[in-house]
């Protein structure tokens, strides 16, 4: 947790407080705005297929360094290359999980899946990647960085969290946050701040990749299936894409499925082709491009039939995002062994000054198998946990143990179990104040509060192990939460949708 007394603050984009009444009557605006343009979700505590609540979002825009975020968004590509040239070497894939498999039902899953298409042969070379690196500032990294935040006045340098390759979310709710903000600043009469909002083109970069990925496919008759939750919270970022994709290239189908309605309804064809919804009246049709917006987490799979729902779509030529391998190439295990820079050697070739930039961003990550780098790993997590975040190799957000909880959660693993977590050091990032808007918070005007922000990169990319056919930058989104709040999802209250004020 952030402490005002010590941490170095980002200051605010506008002058606050906001005068009372002025406050009242812009957030019941911004609400407005928010609903009517999507920037909304459906309730996790109320559930209503029919109803929608605003996601939680911070007033005005929070500050980040222009250059950190153009640095970011430069080394974007050079970072997709490395995910794909990850996902593309089958040993490190496996020696890597080798001791996670073992110990995680779920991570077992997944690689049994992939030395399944391997002995089989991967029917489908392509890949299509949409993934998301997600970064914080940093102000305590080490003692050469404390000139630099004297200097700079907040951070020194940003460091990754880490890099989603599977369900990367925010593409339509990253976008909103600028439109929102900036809708917010004009009725403020802060129209001339407008200009450090950068562009944001998240939604239909992704969908632009989806598309040209359908077109190498050279099936025009076939469908982007998109793979979802069988109840979907987030509708707004997924059905937006959908909708990005009917509006733009209206000769591209979309159709959405749950693995257990491909467990029921999807089949292969004679040449391996994906066909979906086969039990209906007709016959079914194909799909040529699998988007996972499911299938991360165990709870998404009820049984077998999913696992094996998720197996035919491997086995099939459909172009998927994320392949199998890409899934695996984002677990924490692998992240965690991409930190050291004489494997980073393996990917990204003798360039010495992407490897310096890559290995720039990462902060510490542990090993905590069971040998002698693991059991450092332990001894240094519990002489200092505050230092230290625990992950284990999950998305979705809410399965981290943060300081004060580690030793507890160390005591209680076997040491077989342990290594199927990993060590990261924590961040500190500088803090901002703003005003976070909640639904159901009640009737009282908000009060400012300090908060820290996360900023994601989006990427997308498309080749074969041999061959990089599309490599782009594509967005970013922003997400800020409470500076004592350790998760930081907005599906779940506790993060709120941003987007970044470029300060110089």
């Amino acid at each position: 947790m952030a402490s005002s007394s010590s941490t170095p603050t980002l200051k605010s984009c506008i002058p606050l407080p906001l005068d009372e009444a002025q406050l009242i009557d812009v957030v019941e605006k911004a609400k407005d705005w928010a609903l009517m343009h999507g920037a909304a979700m459906r309730s996790k505590q109320n559930f209503n297929p029919d109803a929608l609540q605003f996601a939680p979002f911070i007033l005005t825009p929070s500050s980040f360094p222009r250059a950190e975020f153009q640095k970011a968004v430069r080394l974007q590509p050079v970072l997709n290359e490395l995910i794909h040239a990850v996902a593309h070497d089958s040993q490190f894939l496996l020696d890597t999980l080798k001791s996670t498999e073992k110990v995680d039902e779920f991570t077992r899953g997944l690689v049994d899946i992939y030395r399944t298409v391997l002995s089989e042969g991967i029917a489908q070379p392509l890949s299509l990647g949409l993934v998301r690196s997600d970064l914080m500032l940093e102000t305590k990294c080490d003692n050469m960085c404390s000139e630099r935040v004297r200097q700079l006045g907040a951070y020194c340098c940003w460091k990754q969290v880490e890099i989603n390759t599977i369900a990367s979310g925010f593409g339509h709710l990253g976008p909103s946050s600028k439109y929102l903000q900036s809708y917010i600043l004009t009725e403020l009469g802060h129209q001339d701040k407008l200009v450090n909002l950068p562009e944001n083109r998240a939604l239909s970069g992704l969908c632009d990749a989806m598309v040209e990925a359908w077109k190498l496919q050279n099936r025009p008759a076939a469908a982007i299936l998109f793979v979802v939750e069988d109840r979907t919270y987030n509708i707004c970022d997924q059905r937006f894409h959908e909708f990005y994709i009917r509006e733009t290239y209206p000769h591209v189908p979309v159709v959405r499925r749950t693995l257990t309605q491909l467990a029921i309804g999807a089949r292969l064809g004679p040449a391996k082709e994906l066909l979906v919804d086969t039990e209906r009246q007709g016959g079914g049709r194909e799909a040529s491009i699998v988007y996972y917006r499911a299938g991360y987490e165990p709870g998404h799979y009820h049984g077998p039939q999913e696992w094996a729902a998720r197996l035919l779509i491997e086995r099939s030529v459909a172009i998927k995002c994320p392949s199998i391998q890409y899934h695996l190439a984002g677990t924490k295990k692998v992240q965690q062994a991409l930190a050291k820079p004489d494997v980073l050697r393996r990917f990204v070739g003798s360039d010495e000054a992407k490897i310096e930039a890559i290995c720039d961003i990462f902060t510490g990550l542990y090993s905590l198998d069971r040998d002698e780098e693991g059991d450092e790993a332990v001894r240094l997590a519990l002489q200092d946990p505050e230092r230290y975040v625990l992950k284990p190799q999950r998305e979705g957000g809410g399965n981290n143990v943060y300081g004060a909880d580690i030793p507890a959660a160390l005591a209680s693993m076997s040491e077989e179990e342990r290594s199927a977590w990993i060590l990261m050091e924590r961040i500190f990032p500088p803090l901002s104040t703003g005003y976070m808007i909640r639904p159901d918070a009640g009737t009282a005007p908000p009060t400012p509060v300090q908060l820290v922000s996360e900023l994601g990169i989006f990427g997308a990319i498309i080749g074969s192990k041999d061959k990089i056919l599309y490599n782009r930058q594509v967005g970013h989104m922003l997400r800020t939460k409470l500076s004592t709040a350790n998760e930081g999802g907005v599906a779940a209250g506790l993060g709120a949708l941003d987007s970044p004020y470029l300060i110089d």
